[in-house]
């Protein structure tokens, strides 16, 4: 008996790439969330939270080039659909215990693809903005764990991202991607 291959959407019969045909497809609400971890040393993360780093409102700074990331995905991944996202938030949690900050990103659509890529993206040109803000204090930073959380909607419908490892399910448990202040 033959063992059935996982079908990737990205090639066509011969295994060329090609960008997937959603012409047919319905348009329904989709939204994904994701999450990714930054930390630094105890230095950066007290100049992050008072507000004091010299290059300024560092998670303002880089909620704002999340935002922007997540309209540009298109531009950055080959294969990615350009997309009219009909909302993106980028929030954050600070870990005073263990120096680092959470990035959450909720990015939504109502269209026939979904936005799992814009999310991804959001949190790690925040996360990255974050490094570029800070890198004059603390080189050492460390980007963690950038995955999807979740998302609803398609074809596919609800995912949620169970891995009993997920640094971050405590928090999504909490308050819910998306419902953070920061």
């Amino acid at each position: 008996m033959e063992e059935k291959k996982p079908l990737f959407s990205h090639f066509d019969e011969s295994g060329n790439a090609r960008m997937v045909d959603v012409s047919e497809k319905k348009e329904t609400t989709r939204v994904a969330y994701a999450g990714g971890n930054i930390s630094m040393s105890r230095n950066a993360f007290e100049l992050v939270k008072t507000g004091s780093m010299s290059k300024g409102d560092v998670l303002g700074i880089a909620r704002v080039a999340g935002v922007m990331a997540a309209k540009k995905v298109d531009e950055l991944i080959p294969l990615a659909h350009p997309l009219m996202i009909t909302k993106a938030n980028i929030d954050f949690v600070l870990n005073d215990d263990n120096l680092s900050i959470d990035i959450f990103a909720t990015v939504g659509i109502t269209g026939k693809t979904g936005v799992e890529m814009e999310a991804l993206t959001a949190v790690s040109v925040a996360a990255l903005t974050i490094y570029d803000m800070c890198k004059a204090v603390d080189k050492s930073m460390i980007i963690n764990d950038v995955r999807l959380l979740k998302k609803t909607g398609g074809k596919s419908g609800t995912y949620i991202n169970s891995n009993p490892h997920d640094s971050y399910q405590k928090s999504h448990e909490k308050c819910g991607p998306g419902e953070r202040n920061g």
